[in-house]
């Protein structure tokens, strides 16, 4: 087996960064991350709580089927009970390497009340191209046949529909449920899972004070977006 010892080892601190930045509570959430050319997942184990954790505590699982990998640095646990979800996007999306699903507090508020987050400033448009959708709710078909896949699929079918770029977009809401957010490493999955929950929290801070706020002007949101993504971008030290 390719030797993901390096990879383990971020994505353990990765899980351990959605606790210190206040995003999950006892075993809430999970981090993942890929290696495409191995063909292989690492992901949080199911139940685990992140004081316990250690990074041999991690599963690899396979990309094309999901299927658990025996893994000599690793203790045989099962993975989280989101992993397919998580495979549904990878799959989908070959520009992602990290994955992060988490509950935290105003972004699955939103979620649970079935919005998405609007484009109200120009710190949303920093950062996210756009208004952050919500998935429509999973039939019970959907959700006796495959919760987890099905969960995933109704991601993909919103950007698709949409037509949103997931690397502008990292990151969306699922109805009644909660946030996910990716990015092309999984640091930068954490770090995007942590603006969601900011936005999501202003949002509901300023929609609170004024219920009738308009979103952004869309020439404001591309300058502030563009300013720190893309060839055009300033922003930051060369």
């Amino acid at each position: 087996m390719t030797d993901l010892s390096a990879l383990r080892e971020r994505v353990f601190r990765a899980n351990l960064d959605l606790v210190t930045n206040g995003l999950v509570l006892l075993t809430w959430g999970n981090a993942s991350a890929v290696d495409r050319a191995a063909g292989v997942m690492l992901i949080k184990p199911s139940g685990v709580d992140y004081t316990a954790m250690t990074a041999a505590d991690l599963v690899a699982v396979r990309l094309a089927d999901g299927e658990v990998l025996a893994d000599p640095a690793a203790r045989s646990l099962k993975p989280s009970s989101d992993t397919a979800t998580h495979l549904a996007l990878y799959r989908a999306w070959p520009g992602v390497g990290g994955i992060v699903h988490t509950h935290s507090e105003y972004a699955t508020a939103t979620a649970q009340a079935g919005c998405g987050i609007a484009a109200l400033g120009t710190t949303h448009a920093d950062y996210f191209h756009g208004d952050v959708p919500c998935t429509r709710a999973l039939t019970a078909a959907e959700i006796d046949a495959g919760y987890e896949a099905a969960t995933g699929a109704v991601i993909v079918e919103r950007f698709a529909h949409d037509r949103l770029d997931p690397l502008a977009m990292p990151g969306t809401l699922i109805a009644q449920h909660g946030p996910f957010a990716w990015g092309v490493t999984v640091e930068k999955a954490v770090y995007h899972a942590t603006v969601l929950e900011r936005l999501a929290r202003m949002a509901v801070h300023t929609r609170t004070l004024n219920p009738q706020a308009a979103r952004v002007p869309q020439h404001l949101l591309d300058k502030h977006y563009r300013r720190k993504h893309g060839p055009d971008a300033y922003y930051g030290q060369r």
